[in-house]
C-alpha cells in the first residue's frame, strides 16, 4: 500500500535530507537582482547568466541574518566603497536551509569584497577598453575649457544639499565674479542615474549655445551607491559630449568611469565651483599679466621713439643746412639748364623767323601778282557779259511783273509788259499772245 505524507512530514523529509547532506557551507558566485533589509536582516534574490545571451539560467533565494549582516556589510563597503546592491556580482559563503513553513533559501555568513572589487574593476576596464576601441576616452578630455566659463549647466539632484553648496560656493566667491547656473535635474543614485543624466545631457545639448560647460554633482554622504556611474552608456554620452565636462560627485576612494573620461575630476560638488572660480581667477590674472606686458612694451616703445626723436632733433639743424645746401645747389643747377635751354629756343625762334620773313616777301609778291591776273580776268568776262552792250547792238529785255519774259504762252491779254532797249524803257499792254 502507497504511504500518504502531509506537507509538514514531507517537508521534515526534505529538511532533515538537507540537513543530513548539505551540512557544509559553500561559496557560491552569483549576481545580486534584488536586494532589501528590514528589520536588520538582508534578503536578496540571486540569479546567474548565461554569459552569452545574457538569459538567467538559475535563481535561488539568499538571506542573511542581522547577526553577520552588519559586520559582512561594513567589511564588504570599507573594501568596496560601496554597499552591496542590485546589479553586482558577489561571491557568498552559504549553506542550505530548508523550512517547513518557508521553503529553501541559502543563509549567507559571509561575502567576499575583494571578489566584487575585482568584478567592479574587470567592468570598469571593459567600458575604458571600448571607449578607447571607439577612440573617444580621451575626447572630452581634449576639449578647450572657455576662457569666461561662466554660463554653467549643473545635473544634479534638485534637493540635494551638494548642488546648494555648489551654487553658495560660485556666489560668494571673494572675487566678485558672476556665473550663471541652470539645473537639469536628475536621480543620483541608484538604477536611475544612467538614464537621467542622459536625458538631462540631451537636454543640455538642445540649447548648447547657452552654457561653457557641464557640472555633473552628487554631494553629501560617505558612502553610498556609486555603480550608477559606472556604465557605458553614460560614459559615452559624456565622453562624445561637446562640452567639458566636471564631475564633483562626493567620493575620493574610488574613481568612477565617469570620473575617468571627464573633462576635469574633483572630489565635491564645492570643489567643482571652487574649480571654475580658481580657473576665472587664473583667467584674470593673464589678463592683468597681458595688460601689464602690454603696458610696459608701450612704454618702453614711446621711450625709444622719444630717444630716437631727441636725436633726431639734434641733428636737424645739421641735416637742414646740408639738405639746405644740396636743394641750392640743385636749383642752380636747373637755373642754369633752365637758361641755356631758354636761350638755345630763342636763337632757334630767331633764325625761324628770320628764315620766314626772308621767304615770305617773294611768295607775297608772287601770290599779288597772280591775284591781280586774276582779277583782270574776271573783269573781262564781268564786262563781256554786261546787257548794257547787248541793249546797245539792238536787243531788248521784256520784263512782267520784274521778272524777263522768255516764254509768250506766259502772258495773256491785258497783262502790262515793260520793255528796255539801249536809250530807254517804254510800256505795252498784251493784245494777243502766241506761242
Amino acid at each position: 500500500m502507497t504511504m500518504i505524507y502531509t506537507l509538514l512530514q514531507l517537508n521534515q523529509q526534505v529538511r532533515a535530507v538537507i540537513e543530513d547532506t548539505m551540512a557544509d557551507a559553500y561559496w557560491v558566485e552569483a549576481e545580486i537582482a534584488e536586494l532589501r533589509e528590514s528589520g536588520g536582516h538582508c534578503y536578496m534574490e540571486l540569479i546567474q547568466k548565461d554569459e552569452h545571451t545574457n538569459t538567467p539560467v538559475a535563481k535561488a533565494s539568499a538571506k542573511c541574518w542581522r547577526t553577520q549582516w552588519y559586520g559582512a556589510r561594513a567589511r564588504f563597503t570599507s573594501v568596496t566603497g560601496q554597499p552591496p546592491a542590485k546589479g553586482m556580482k558577489v561571491l557568498l559563503s552559504v549553506y542550505a536551509q530548508f523550512h517547513e513553513n518557508y521553503g529553501f533559501s541559502w543563509i549567507i555568513t559571509d561575502i567576499d569584497p575583494t571578489f566584487t572589487l575585482g568584478s567592479m574593476a574587470a567592468k570598469r576596464r571593459q567600458i575604458i577598453q571600448q571607449l578607447k576601441e571607439e577612440g573617444v576616452y580621451d575626447a572630452n578630455r581634449e576639449l578647450p575649457l572657455p576662457l569666461f566659463c561662466q554660463r554653467i549647466a549643473v545635473i544634479s539632484s534638485a534637493n540635494a544639499a551638494g548642488y546648494g553648496d555648489f551654487c553658495n560656493q560660485l556666489a560668494d566667491n571673494p572675487y566678485g565674479y558672476r556665473f550663471q547656473t541652470t539645473l537639469f535635474a536628475s536621480v543620483m543614485q541608484g538604477e536611475g542615474v544612467e538614464q537621467g543624466v542622459v536625458a538631462a545631457l540631451n537636454a543640455i545639448f538642445s540649447r548648447i549655445d547657452d552654457f561653457d560647460c557641464v557640472v555633473i554633482t552628487r554631494g553629501g554622504g560617505a558612502t553610498s551607491d556609486l555603480s550608477g556611474f559606472d556604465t557605458l552608456v553614460l560614459a559615452q554620452n559624456v565622453a562624445n559630449f561637446p562640452l567639458p565636462v566636471i564631475t564633483g560627485i562626493g567620493h575620493d576612494r574610488d574613481e568612477s568611469v565617469l570620473d575617468m573620461i571627464s573633462h576635469t575630476r574633483v572630489k565635491t560638488p564645492t570643489a567643482a565651483a571652487a574649480f571654475l572660480v580658481d580657473h576665472l581667477r587664473e583667467v584674470d590674472r593673464l589678463l592683468d599679466d597681458a595688460a601689464q606686458r602690454i603696458a610696459r612694451q608701450v612704454g618702453q616703445q614711446m621711450e625709444r621713439e622719444k630717444s630716437r626723436l631727441n636725436r633726431l632733433s639734434v641733428r636737424i639743424p645739421s641735416l637742414f643746412a646740408v639738405v639746405r645746401t644740396t636743394q641750392e645747389a640743385r636749383l642752380a643747377r636747373q637755373l642754369q639748364r633752365m637758361s641755356a635751354a631758354l636761350s638755345a629756343r630763342l636763337t632757334r625762334e630767331h633764325y625761324r623767323l628770320d628764315t620766314c620773313q626772308q621767304s615770305v616777301g617773294p611768295a607775297l609778291l608772287r601770290r599779288m601778282d597772280k591775284e591781280r591776273h586774276r582779277m583782270e580776268m574776271l573783269t573781262q568776262r564781268v564786262h563781256a557779259l554786261d546787257p548794257q552792250l547787248l541793249l546797245q547792238r539792238g536787243y531788248s529785255i521784256t520784263l512782267h511783273q520784274g521778272k524777263a519774259v522768255k516764254d509768250a504762252s506766259l502772258l495773256k491779254e491785258g497783262d502790262e509788259i515793260e520793255t528796255h532797249v539801249s536809250n530807254g524803257t517804254f510800256r505795252s499792254v498784251v493784245t494777243t499772245s502766241k506761242p
